[in-house]
């Protein structure tokens, strides 16, 4: 069966959609109950894209390393934000396609 495609439109009016709170809520008590699966799915997908490997270990140790106090929080923020941004994107990637596999069964 062909991937369908969608329109720009298509998207962010979907993406808009999971702004109301009412509708979130329902998503999220559906994924909670497979969330230890997706979990780890998702850990997987961050090790083996080297987040979390040695490259990550050294990031880790030149923010607490940084010079002075400011710096280091300032680093520590950045290296948080750049995590929370790949977990995000590989969640959503994960997302998709559990709702492929969900549209193909």
């Amino acid at each position: 069966m062909p991937e369908r495609a969608f329109t720009d439109g298509e998207l962010d009016r979907a993406v808009e959609a999971l702004g109301d709170p009412e509708r979130f809520r329902t998503a999220e008590a559906r994924v909670a109950r497979v969330a230890p699966q997706l979990q780890r799915i998702l850990n997987d997908a961050l090790h083996s894209g080297g987040w979390f490997g040695e490259a990550h270990d050294s990031q880790i140790r030149q923010a607490a390393a940084a010079g002075e106090e400011n710096e280091r929080i300032v680093a520590m923020r950045t290296l948080l934000a750049e995590e929370t941004r790949m977990g995000m994107l590989v969640g959503v990637a994960v997302g998709w396609e559990l709702a492929r596999e969900l549209e193909l069964s």
